[in-house]
């Protein structure tokens, strides 16, 4: 691998598609329907008047590429047009005829069509790519398969998911080693029946599919985690992505490199308030304070959507077990350590950037988490204040409380944010030269009648 000299990756999440004009451009406190301006599409925006030096080298998607149950009044009206919206799952999609309308739309912006024509792309779902909540909980999925309009919409979200997102992010040599894009190739005639069958599947089955995957840039390796997908929802045995799937995110992770960039949807280290109420839950939905509290903790955790890495104790261990083996050298082969492990995720509707450390000492890397949300989906003021409660210190000690009272099992790192939150519609960065690395965010301003532009908020050197 070359060294890496001014490469950037831009990245973000959480992108509701609706017209750049008021009301849509104002905020949520101005007008409920207000989503202020598109980030992605002020990034492009920039990008137009600059060199191509200075433009992006790869835009990573962390999530909520588009709303499949929130969607624009171009989509409703397209719905409208073709069933009752009185049945089955209403005004949001249900096959995958309308998830076609509905990545149309979000991608045929004349300066966000331009933008992913020109500048490669990574990307991974999240749950509003299919429905909010999406395997949230054994219990949330049998009530989702017994309507009867769950089978349609699950096959239209991953047909539509594997045409659209997926295809992309795999190399050509893995792309040919994907057995539907063979099959598919080598159809005659029709091939949707191929990829319907894959689609039910990949919704049925645990490993079903393999949606992780992993990308080399120069001198750093970006290793993409499915955590929606994927999971083992068993109670007592939860797991945010299945064995042989973990294996593969392993293996990524061993060799040599300057950096190593993971990528999931959900933020691994949250604010540590609610890590620990997570952490609770998970416990108490398992049956640490009883029957009748696990169906409350069920209900709570379905409620305030308490599905994070920290829900899935089990995988959250392996993970930081690996990210310290990373960071110590034991995956390299001569021992030597990357000069960064940064944690790429979005989902949560504000950005900040938080430093993870070791209790054993061994790490010579530093570990973060960067977390960018929205592109387009802001929180309203009352939202951004149950979020600075959760994170406040107060939250903490309330959260620790609970997980200590249901016994929940040491982690061997401890984290901080250090940076944020902040709550706009964003776009951030990271700014890579040889084994250096800096974070920089930036907000999308202007009024609401336009024009508007990106301003840098926060910078950070990471390594």
């Amino acid at each position: 691998m070359r060294d890496d000299h001014g490469l950037r990756i831009a990245f973000g999440s959480c992108r509701c598609t609706y017209p750049n004009e008021p009301p849509w451009t104002l905020t949520k406190d101005e007008d409920p329907r207000g989503r202020e301006h598109d980030a992605l599409r002020a990034l492009a925006l920039r990008m137009r008047t600059q060199e191509t030096g200075e433009w992006p080298h790869l835009l990573l998607m962390l999530g909520d590429q588009v709303y499949a149950d929130e969607v624009s009044p171009v989509t409703e009206r397209f719905i409208r047009s073709r069933r009752d919206p009185g049945e089955g799952p209403g005004l949001q999609i249900a096959d995958f005829e309308e998830y076609c309308h509905l990545y149309k739309e979000a991608w045929s912006e004349p300066a966000v069509r331009w933008l992913l024509s020109t500048v490669p792309t990574a990307m991974i779902f999240d749950d509003h790519d299919v429905i909010d909540d999406w395997n949230i909980s054994r219990d949330w999925v049998a009530e989702a398969r017994a309507t009867d309009w769950w089978d349609e919409r699950v096959v239209g979200a991953f047909a539509s998911y594997w045409c659209y997102q997926h295809l992309g992010n795999l190399s050509p040599e893995d792309r040919e080693d994907d057995e539907i894009y063979r099959n598919v190739l080598a159809a005659e005639g029709d091939a949707a029946p191929i990829v319907r069958d894959f689609a039910l599947r990949a919704d049925r089955e645990v490993a079903g599919a393999r949606w992780s995957y992993r990308r080399d840039i120069g001198r750093t390796r970006l290793v993409m985690m499915d955590s929606r997908a994927g999971r083992v929802l068993e109670p007592g045995a939860r797991c945010m992505v299945d064995a042989e799937e973990w294996s593969y995110i392993e293996g990524w992770a061993h060799g040599d490199f300057d950096h190593l960039l993971m990528g999931t949807s959900l933020p691994v280290f949250l604010g540590r308030g609610a890590h620990f109420l997570e952490a609770w839950n998970e416990r108490v939905c398992d049956g640490a304070w009883g029957k009748l509290a696990s169906r409350a903790g069920e209900k709570l955790r379905r409620t305030v959507d308490i599905e994070h890495w920290a829900a899935f104790g089990d995988s959250l261990r392996a993970l930081e077990r690996l990210l310290e083996k990373v960071a110590s050298g034991a995956t390299s082969s001569d021992g030597r350590t990357p000069a960064s492990i940064v944690m790429l995720s979005g989902d949560v509707h504000h950005a900040y950037v938080a430093r993870a450390r070791f209790h054993s000492g061994e790490s010579r890397t530093p570990v973060y988490q960067a977390v960018c949300s929205p592109f387009r989906n802001p929180l309203d003021s009352r939202e951004r204040t149950v979020i600075k409660a959760a994170l406040s210190r107060a939250g903490e000690r309330v959260g620790r409380v609970l997980a200590r009272s249901a016994r929940v099992k040491p982690e061997p790192l401890t984290w901080r944010i250090t940076d944020g939150p902040w709550f706009d519609n964003q776009v951030a960065t990271l700014e890579i030269d040889g084994r250096h690395m800096v974070f920089r965010l930036e907000k999308a301003i202007g009024p609401p009648e336009g024009p508007v532009r990106l301003e840098e908020i926060a910078s950070r050197s990471l390594a």
